[in-house]
């Protein structure tokens, strides 16, 4: 099931999906899907062009199960302007793109197109899922500059909650960086949400970086750049989310 605000991870052919698994050349898996040796969730598939997702669907050849043991990743990347975080959009640059890996990683939540910074991409679904989910409170922290000087009246409010759609924000954290610029942590990730709360005070947003993510920080990395998250930046990362788990 798609988690809130992420788009659905993209699906494979199958007889691409017996490739990837060893189980076959995909020329010959398209020959043991007409054969009819090849069911998915339990029913026989014989339609080339099937798409799974393999994620989800269970799939057999033979009466055997099929599975993908694929070595996981995790990477934190610097996302520069004009790249949509997305797996899929037609002519439009991706951040998947700047990843050179052989491994099928997606991006964890969102940051739209005229946003920079801190993005992390893996194919470990259950980290996907805890990270993108807003129930499990884990913090986004950004360095957000708008147009004109803004009065600490005015980021008390912001720290306070705004009604969007008629629906409050959390509570955030807030503090200023200098007569333009300000810091606020989330817990929560709406669409556009922080552009749409400084638009409700009158402001406008002209810079927007997100510099951490739970207790991964973006640090130096270079605009487009990309690195693998160390050993214990994964640990914490993932005793995190057996916390947040274990807390529901």
């Amino acid at each position: 099931m798609p988690t809130i605000g992420v788009d659905p991870l993209p699906l494979v052919r199958l007889q691409k999906f017996l490739s990837q698994a060893g189980v076959c050349s995909r020329r010959k898996g398209e020959r043991y899907i007409s054969d009819g040796r090849v069911r998915v969730n339990g029913k026989t598939v014989t339609i080339l062009g099937v798409k799974i997702d393999p994620d989800s669907d269970r799939v057999a050849v033979d009466g055997k199960p099929v599975v993908i043991k694929e070595k996981m990743v995790y990477v934190a990347l610097n996302k520069p302007k004009g790249y949509v975080t997305s797996c899929s959009h037609p002519g439009k640059p991706l951040v998947v793109d700047l990843v050179d890996l052989p491994q099928r990683i997606y991006p964890i939540g969102r940051l739209d197109k005229d946003s920079t910074g801190l993005l992390l991409l893996t194919n470990d679904g259950r980290l996907h899922h805890h990270l993108s989910h807003p129930s499990f409170d884990h913090e986004k922290e950004y360095d957000v500059t708008v147009e004109r000087p803004i009065a600490d009246a005015v980021l008390n409010r912001l720290a306070a909650g705004i009604p969007l759609k008629g629906v409050k924000t959390r509570p955030a954290q807030v503090g200023r960086l200098s007569g333009r610029r300000f810091r606020i942590v989330l817990k929560e990730g709406r669409n556009r949400q922080i552009r749409r709360m400084a638009s409700a005070v009158g402001y406008t947003v002209i810079k927007l970086k997100r510099v951490r993510m739970a207790n991964i920080r973006l640090k130096d990395l270079p605009p487009g750049a990309w690195r693998y998250l160390t050993p214990a930046e994964l640990r914490n990362l993932l005793n995190a989310v057996d916390g947040a788990k274990s807390s529901r």
